[in-house]
């Protein structure tokens, strides 16, 4: 089986690199592919999940969400409350890091705020615990129970007319919806919700865009897992019908937004609470 060879202070120096190349700032999806290219990581290593039990994060994506910590601790990035990182005035200033030292002024910061980071070298440990445990819980909930959170989500972000119809053999299509901009645009949505804990493959793609075809403008597709590399490019494909990815990070990160099942209490740090019977109610 595949490891993942990189250590997060092995990313350190890619972040920034990749933050520089798309103008400064970026979006972690942004920043995640544009390290996936130009550390050319292979697919198999890329699609390794960081815990195969629960779905969520790859590895490798973990292991930049450490690199992003502690460069942001060291002062060279930052990151807005719509999820954008960007290179401070310092950042810019530079191209490269010393790692061990941002490692020891992180350490070192930490302590005099008598707080601990508990990951080792070798083994990053969690520093999202709320995004794990917010899919924990939504991977317990009822399949019924599932498609009324996405229903609920896609209300929430805008869409009107949204019905779950889950028919069995019509491609995964699990319900339709009209996705209206500004009050003037309006775009017929088919969407697919996947409570699955692994990688949704290319295959499931072309399923879903075989039934999706000539009865909606769009497609969306939703899973508490995540996306291959193949079935990224297969969703993007010149030629066919575009449909956009939610993988499970964006999922739980749009719940935190919209509030649903999710507070969230600001102190010096963010601090957020899962609310599971929230979940255990719809």
């Amino acid at each position: 089986m595949a490891s993942v060879k990189l250590q997060y202070v092995d990313l350190m120096n890619p972040v920034i690199r990749a933050l520089k190349i798309l103008g400064g700032s970026g979006t972690i999806e942004e920043i995640n592919n544009k390290i996936a290219e130009i550390e050319n990581i292979p697919s198999e290593q890329l699609e390794i999940l960081h815990n195969p039990e629960k779905g969520g994060a790859t590895e490798i994506e973990y292991r930049i969400a450490w690199a992003r910590t502690y460069l942001k601790r060291y002062g060279v990035i930052e990151n807005s409350s719509r999820g954008v990182w960007s290179l401070t005035e310092k950042g810019s200033k530079i191209n490269k890091v010393d790692e061990k030292d941002v490692v020891r002024v992180t350490r070192e910061n930490f302590k005099k705020n008598k707080k601990e980071l508990s990951e080792t070298e070798d083994e990053p440990d969690d520093i999202v615990e709320w995004q794990e445990e917010l899919l924990d819980v939504i991977l317990q909930m009822s399949p019924s129970g599932f498609e009324r959170l996405v229903q609920r989500l896609l209300r929430e972000s805008g869409f009107v007319q949204v019905e779950v119809t889950g028919q069995s053999g019509d491609g995964g299509v699990d319900g339709h919806g009209i996705l209206r901009l500004n009050g003037l645009l309006s775009f017929h949505v088919i969407f697919q919700a996947k409570r699955w804990k692994g990688a949704v493959g290319s295959s499931q793609i072309r399923d879903f865009r075989g039934a999706m075809v000539g009865r909606a403008d769009k497609g969306l597709l939703i899973t508490t897992g995540a996306f291959t590399k193949d079935a990224i490019k297969e969703a993007t494909r010149d030629g066919a019908p575009a449909i956009d990815l939610v993988d499970g990070d964006q999922l739980v990160e749009k719940l935190k937004q919209l509030s649903l099942g999710v507070s969230v209490k600001k102190i010096e740090v963010e601090q957020v609470t899962i609310e599971p019977k929230w979940f255990a109610n719809l």
